[in-house]
């Protein structure tokens, strides 16, 4: 899955993988040469990303000299061993991950409403039992902590998908990762196993 443009399904597999994750990392320029990548917690909501701050400090220094951004997120599901397909050679190890990386432009939000917006993303994201008072613009609880922090919208321009689960191997060497996968049960093995039944789709179980 590589391409600029995607379908709707494309759109909305992206949009739930997004929306399970909560860590990124962000790419900036530097004027000493050197990118910076920041790791930080983002949300995703209507086709752009979030990420929020200090008002000061490096990071919006550097957006303000230079919008252009690059944001990654990732999850590693299983790491495949050689031996799974191959008894003797190292070749085959792998491992099988979803990655998502934009590149795009930043925007410092000032809008209270979408700020609000946003961090309900973020709350809902992070926080999904619920247990505060809803954030509302108007709230005059709310409005000092909005107006306090810094909000960013990253605007994708380009995007580059990749969901690895075996699509290029045989369906022998699938069937053995898969059998190498259950008798193995780690966390996510039987995640990934789901994965590579959906992501191969003549693979016959």
């Amino acid at each position: 899955m590589r391409r600029k443009e995607f379908t709707i399904e494309e759109e909305e597999e992206l949009a739930l993988f997004l929306e399970e994750m909560s860590f990124g990392f962000l790419g900036m320029s530097h004027e000493d040469g050197f990118p910076r990548v920041t790791p930080l917690n983002f949300a995703y909501g209507n086709g752009v990303f979030y990420i929020h701050g200090s008002r000061a400090g490096e990071k919006m220094k550097l957006l303000k000299n230079d919008t252009r951004v690059t944001f990654s997120v990732a999850k590693e599901y299983a790491l495949i061993p050689s031996y799974f397909t191959d008894a003797e050679m190292a070749c085959p190890a792998s491992a099988f991950f979803k990655s998502v990386t934009v590149r795009g432009h930043a925007e410092l939000i000032t809008d209270l409403e979408e700020k609000a917006g946003a961090f309900s993303i973020f709350m809902h994201k992070l926080q999904p039992e619920g247990g505060y008072d809803t954030i509302d613009a108007k709230d005059p609880r709310y409005i000092p902590r909005l107006n306090g922090v810094a909000l960013i919208k990253i605007v994708p321009q380009e995007w580059t998908a990749k969901f690895k689960f075996g699509q290029n191997a045989k369906e022998e060497e699938r069937q053995h990762i898969m059998d190498g996968l259950q008798k193995r049960g780690l966390d996510d093995d039987l995640t990934t196993i789901e994965m590579m039944k959906k992501y191969c789709p003549h693979h016959q179980s």
